[in-house]
């Protein structure tokens, strides 16, 4: 039996841990496209996406168009991702946070089209940030979506869902979980690729995860408890979290935090308590107890080892 030929095209770790998965199914993989290299680390040198040294591990064609736009601004790139993929004649595209738009050229050319693995139950949470932003809105479930890609920003019909519960995580442990899922999802869909029914998305509960700002990090104690604390959750590691302190005279970031009570009738930004446990902290409308966090320039410490620095 012909293996089914799979080009996939992705960019950071959770797109990785799909394109290893597909690669253990046994699929056949001739190409990977992925972002180009970006300036990262301290030095600022170029490095090669996860995907990419992935991929060149595997000794698999890689591709970094800069855009895939026939008309765009870098036709000649477009041009030559053409040709390339019309040379494979890939049966499926498999897309996860690759990080381009595919025009239409794109979607029509594999003859099972292109197949993108989205991180939340759509239609809630299209866009950008999906894992973030339903943490930070207090959902209590997300997912992941294997879903048929259209023209439009995640409107394509859905084949699979997986569902997780959102109890306690931050983002980057949510992150991990949808990226084994996600992973998960595609390899049984692509063994059962043209079987599986493509169900439309409703029109009701569209919302849109917009793209993070670094911006939304700076927060306030006069925030409610609970809002404080998706917060903290759904922007570790990034943008991540920075609050004042008092008797410091920089904010610090707030890597992890608990709700320890949604009554208080103390002013704002007060520090109740500083011990073992934590520090709490008054908000607008309880106590917020902080467990790990990292002042300006300094390294990342659990909250009783700052406190016991601090005394000393």
């Amino acid at each position: 039996m012909k293996k089914l030929k799979v080009v996939f095209a992705g960019t950071p770790e959770f797109a990785r841990l799909a394109y290893k998965a597909i690669l253990e199914a046994d699929f056949e993989v001739p190409l990977v496209m992925t972002q180009p290299d970006r300036p990262a680390g301290r030095g600022m040198k170029l490095q090669a996406s996860p995907v990419k040294q992935e991929a060149l591990a595997q000794g698999v064609e890689v591709l970094q168009p800069l855009s895939l736009r026939l008309d765009g601004k870098y036709p000649e790139d477009a041009a030559y991702a053409k040709g390339v993929l019309e040379a494979i004649q890939p049966d499926v595209m498999v897309v996860a946070a690759y990080g381009l738009i595919l025009p239409q050229w794109v979607l029509d050319l594999p003859k099972y089209g292109c197949l993108n693995i989205h991180a939340s139950l759509l239609p809630r949470w299209r866009g950008a940030a999906p894992i973030q932003r339903a943490i930070e809105a207090g959902d209590a479930e997300t997912g992941v979506g294997i879903m048929q890609m259209a023209i439009g920003l995640d409107t394509g019909d859905v084949l699979l869902e997986k569902r997780v519960a959102i109890v306690e995580q931050t983002a980057a442990e949510l992150h991990d979980q949808l990226a084994e899922l996600g992973a998960q999802a595609i390899v049984e869909v692509l063994h059962q690729i043209g079987q599986l029914p493509a169900i439309p998305q409703p029109e009701e509960g569209v919302t849109y995860a917009a793209k993070l700002e670094k911006a939304e990090g700076h927060l306030r104690w006069d925030m409610d408890t609970v809002t404080l604390w998706r917060k903290i959750r759904a922007f570790n590691p990034v943008p991540g979290v920075v609050l004042p302190l008092a008797g410091l005279a920089e904010p610090v970031k707030v890597w992890r935090a608990q709700v320890l009570s949604t009554e208080s009738k103390a002013e704002a930004g007060t520090v109740l308590a500083a011990s073992a446990d934590g520090i709490d902290v008054a908000t607008a409308n309880g106590v917020l107890r902080i467990l790990e966090l990292q002042k300006a320039g300094g390294k990342r410490q659990l909250a009783k080892d700052f406190v016991n620095g601090y005394k000393r």
